[in-house]
């Protein structure tokens, strides 16, 4: 069985990095300009040939991608190799607007599932584990992508799939899971529920792989010590291929692009600029292996920043940090840019439970935000005065994190819905009244 980290490649030297990337980026601009009519009149209208793309120096050049195009593409016009020769597709949620479908070759497939299986290596996978999947399976990527990435690495996989929460359990305690695979809000719901249980000793997890939905450090730290194990951060998007894109390494400092199939730029979003290393803006990525569906300069809105200072576990690719928020559909209330993440934080160091939900809504024509909150049951059983005073100091500690008041209320515990997939953290209903 093959050792899933790679010295050869993990360790390389940047100038191998870019030796691998200047001619995976030819290859693979030919091969969508001669196979996709979509991208191939993008490059046309802004005057660029392949000619004209001899290494990664050059990338900028090219046309960017948005989800916008991937939609108004649907459900053909990005791939790039006959139907015949794909074998899958994996798919968004489709929430707001089409779906973006994503095509596969089993060499494709095979490559992804390498990216995986180097995640699980990073947060300390090796053949002898038991790896627990309860990531969404079907279209959405979670699932498939760590069961592939166990599935290489030769470790026992347990396709758990989201959902089912007894039986979650049941198997973790009967069949000793050793490495925990889901989204960071369905893990804080089964280390709750555990501990609720009386089952905390029976769990032997070592180590958490989570990703899919926005996380804070104090969320991280809150389910290391409720479930006694490392959490690890995982990144990937559907229109890149899925998880397993970059990935965290035991120093924590950053997430390692798999540069050997990604090229990685940050741009300003307002103006497209491509940034050095070291400032913030919005990552955008290019696949320089895939067959089926590769695309170029795609613009994934994640806000982060990337970091090439050699990094203690000797693994040389390029970290991204932990997005910071995003281009898109970061909130803007009252003219100050909020973001979820800032929000969770309050709570967390406050002592609460990282179940809460955001309401933003509009009353003569002013912007409201409503954070409610979860308390704890020791919180639930307080006077109504104490709850009063709670509410004020959580009131007081978002403002000074935010710069701008938001009412807050205290709901009994497990009161907000709880998720087995992505959670639901804010109701924008400006954007359901107009």
């Amino acid at each position: 069985m093959k050792n899933y980290f790679q010295p050869e490649i993990e360790t390389a030297s940047h100038e191998q990095i870019k030796a691998w990337q200047d001619e995976r980026l030819v290859k693979t601009v030919h091969h969508v300009y001669q196979n996709v009519p979509y991208y191939r009149h993008l490059m046309e209208q802004k005057g660029v040939t392949p000619e004209d793309i001899r290494s990664r120096d050059d990338l900028y050049k090219l046309p960017f991608l948005t989800k916008d195009d991937l939609r108004d593409a649907y459900p053909y016009g990005l791939l790039a190799e006959p139907l015949s020769n794909c074998v899958r597709i994996q798919s968004t949620s489709g929430t707001t607007g089409r779906r973006v479908v994503a095509f596969y070759t089993q060499h494709d497939i095979d490559l992804w599932d390498e990216c995986c299986a180097r995640a699980i290596v990073a947060a300390g996978g090796t053949r002898d584990d038991v790896v627990h999947v309860c990531y969404g399976y079907g279209l959405f990527t979670g699932g498939p992508g760590l069961n592939g990435g166990s599935h290489k690495l030769g470790s026992l996989t347990l396709p758990m799939s989201s959902g089912n929460t007894d039986r979650q359990i049941q198997f973790m305690v009967d069949l000793g899971s050793t490495i925990l695979c889901c989204t960071p809000s369905y893990a804080a719901y089964l280390a709750e529920s555990i501990i609720e249980r009386g089952l905390r000793d029976q769990i032997k997890l070592k180590a958490g792989i989570f990703g899919a939905e926005a996380w804070s450090e104090e969320m991280r730290h809150d389910i290391e010590n409720k479930l006694g194990i490392k959490a690890y951060d995982i990144y990937g998007l559907t229109e890149i291929s899925g998880p397993g894109v970059a990935f965290e390494c035991s120093d924590q400092h950053g997430m390692h692009i798999n540069e050997d199939h990604f090229i990685a730029e940050i741009i300003d979003p307002k103006t497209g600029e491509v940034l050095p290393d070291g400032e913030k803006g919005e990552l955008v990525f290019t696949s320089i292996t895939k067959e089926a569906f590769p695309l170029i300069r795609y613009r994934t809105r994640d806000i982060c920043v990337l970091n090439r200072e050699p990094c203690p576990c000797g693994r040389t690719h390029v970290r991204m940090s932990k997005p910071l928020g995003r281009s898109d559909d970061m909130l803007i209330v009252k003219g100050v840019n909020v973001f979820p993440s800032q929000i969770e934080t309050v709570l967390l160091n406050k002592g609460y439970p990282a179940n809460y939900q955001i309401v933003v809504s509009r009353e003569n024509n002013t912007d409201k935000l409503e954070v409610m909150v979860e308390m704890t049951p020791e919180m639930f059983s307080d006077a109504l005065s104490q709850v009063s005073a709670r509410e004020k100091e959580l009131v007081d500690a978002m403002k000074s994190m935010l710069g701008i008041y938001v009412q807050v209320r205290l709901v009994a515990p497990k009161s907000i819905t709880r998720s087995e997939g992505k959670a639901v953290r804010i109701i924008d209903k400006r954007k359901i009244y107009g």
